[in-house]
């Protein structure tokens, strides 16, 4: 039987059709335009869609919903697949869809869905450009926000050519960068950085909306609808009595849901692109909620201790591959210790190296105003220097 694909044309501008959809028009090869801009008509049969005309007697009446128009044209189908090119996004811009799609099923056609971007999304025309942006001075919204992305996209040489691929690095950069506002409570460079780290979850949206996957109002939905599936005790009738049976519960939904069936082990999900003390108390905190953990914190510092032993005995006998392996189980434990009093270990592994550097540096600055360098002193300077670090740069 034939495949009817709706297919979001987005706002109307030919520069703001995503690649998806235009994708999904060519492999269809024939469609039927509903509202669509003269010049976008245009641009599609220059790509070699097949514009059928004259198949709705109106389509306006089709797109609001009339369930006479639309039963009207899905009985005048035949068995050749076709596309209906809607403005906008299918899903938000018209109306008529769900009858669209029962009136198929009774017929026995395919219906494929090809989202595009909302009309509301983006506050332009649809048979004009898109609209000057408000001055920098002015307080700008989510809409509009949406809308710099998209233009970045459409006009900028460097933004055009990114993939999901390549952004990755700056994801992990501009969380890092967030982490480290918010640790040097500096408000305002935390305000900006979360900004830069909401545009890569924008670019991201953006990047799959063009191939037709998703878009930022999916991602919007998706989040939604999870906060509110794992918060029972707070959108629904659900009592918890502390935060330990909110952890448990969540863990028990989350079991349920698609990506949760498909793991093996509670441990799994845990990105293995995480820190390695990161990973650690990860692993370490999901284990302790069905109770593998210990009973007080004594048993952690006798283990400590132990593994400590343990190192020392593979140093004694020059062993490598042991050595190694101690130093990795020391390190373990010392994440296990810091999570059970508390403590995030990458935390505070961040602010000891800040420390450090801090302390550091001062000591490069106290030789180079002495006319001296660092690699010239004797240990003992050395030592003296970072005594004084200890007091002058705490």
């Amino acid at each position: 039987m034939a495949v009817i694909r709706v297919v979001g044309l987005g706002p109307g501008d030919p520069d703001l059709l995503t690649l998806g959809s235009l994708e999904a028009l060519r492999r269809i090869g024939r469609a039927v335009t509903l509202l669509a801009p003269p010049d976008l008509v245009l641009f599609l049969e220059s790509e070699g869609i097949v514009i059928a005309r004259d198949r709705l007697k109106d389509a306006s009446l089709f797109v609001r919903g009339s369930s006479e128009e639309i039963e009207s044209f899905v009985a005048s189908l035949d068995d050749a697949d076709l596309a209906i090119a809607v403005l906008g996004n299918p899903l938000s811009d018209f109306p008529g869809l769900p009858i669209l799609l029962r009136a198929c099923e009774r017929r026995g056609f395919t219906c494929e869905l090809v989202p595009g971007m909302s009309r509301a999304t983006l506050s332009a025309s649809i048979t004009m450009p898109l609209i000057p942006l408000p001055p920098l001075s002015d307080h700008h919204g989510w809409d509009d926000l949406v809308e710099i992305m998209a233009r970045l996209r459409r006009s900028c040489p460097w933004d055009r050519e990114q993939t999901h691929e390549s952004l990755v690095p700056y994801l992990v950069e501009e969380t890092f960068e967030v982490a480290e506002a918010i640790e040097e409570h500096a408000d305002g460079e935390l305000c900006e950085e979360l900004g830069d780290l909401l545009l890569q979850v924008l670019f991201h949206s953006q990047l799959a909306m063009e191939r037709g996957k998703f878009s930022i109002a999916d991602v919007v939905d998706t989040l939604s609808n999870k906060m509110i599936r794992r918060h029972p005790h707070v959108f629904g009738d659900q009592v918890v009595a502390n935060v330990g049976e909110v952890w448990q519960n969540w863990d028990q939904l989350k079991a349920l849901e698609p990506a949760g069936k498909k793991r093996e082990s509670r441990l799994d999900g845990i990105p293995k692109g995480l820190g390695a003390l990161q990973r650690a108390q990860k692993m370490q905190e999901k284990a302790a909620r069905v109770g593998f953990d210990w009973p007080d914190i004594s048993g952690i510092r006798e283990k400590l201790a132990e593994e400590i032993a343990e190192l020392e005995g593979a140093w004694a006998v020059s062993d490598p591959s042991a050595i190694r392996e101690e130093v990795g189980d020391v390190l373990f434990t010392l994440v296990n210790f810091a999570r059970t009093i508390g403590l995030d270990a990458e935390g505070a592994l961040r602010s000891a190296n800040e420390k450090f550097h801090r302390r550091f540096a001062f000591m490069e600055r106290r030789a180079e105003r002495d006319g001296r360098n660092l690699s010239e002193m004797s240990l003992d300077e050395l030592e003296e220097l970072w005594q004084l670090a200890k007091t002058e740069a705490a």
